[in-house]
């Protein structure tokens, strides 16, 4: 069996001691409630020379009160951090579309595919792979490939197919074409 790394004894540590239920959220909740009160200075504030300053001491205390009683509470930390592993991989898989996106772009030259359908066609199909990705990876798909397996027959997917067909015909037939531009007379 392969030997545990040294950097993985420590996060295993920091987890022993409580890094991640108790001294993580507790500093997160108490800076997004201290930054909230200083900007919205709902308990109010002082003037010093013409200048408004907020209540930092009566600001700090209460998000400290809050920042305790939300880490007090095992089922809150819970639900912060898992929202916050969704909120982290919602936040790479918009980075990994941004750069898979800039892969149709020359630095300098404008637009490497010109606007229009290739270009919407391909940037469509590289955000489907990449919800796809993710959605493999956090096993998502699992239920819907369990049900295609026990599921598939010959006759199912022919129906599917045809649905489909049908539905891009009609909606090719029916769709507008664009008006021509009026010229602007002079």
């Amino acid at each position: 069996m392969a030997e545990e790394s040294v950097f993985r004894g420590v996060l295993d540590f920091f987890n022993k001691i409580g890094i991640y239920d108790v001294v993580l959220p507790f500093l997160l909740t108490f800076t997004v409630v201290f930054a909230i009160r200083e900007k919205t200075r709902v308990l109010g504030t002082y003037e010093v020379e013409g200048v408004k300053y907020s209540k930092k001491n009566l600001n700090a205390i209460a998000s400290f009160v809050t920042a305790l009683l939300v880490v007090a509470s095992t089922k809150l930390v819970s639900v912060i951090n898992k929202a916050l592993a969704n909120i982290v991989l919602l936040l790479i898989l918009i980075v990994f579309f941004l750069l898979l996106i800039g892969a149709f772009f020359k630095e300098g030259e404008g637009v490497f595919l010109k606007e229009g359908g290739w270009r919407t066609f391909f940037m469509t199909l590289v955000f489907i792979g990449i919800v796809l990705i993710f959605l493999d990876a956090l096993n998502w798909l699992k239920p819907f490939w369990d049900f295609l397996s026990e599921h598939w027959e010959t006759q199912w997917v022919a129906s599917l197919i045809l649905l489909v067909f049908i539905v891009l015909f009609i909606y090719y037939i029916t769709k507008e074409k664009e008006k021509p531009a009026a010229k602007k007379e002079e």
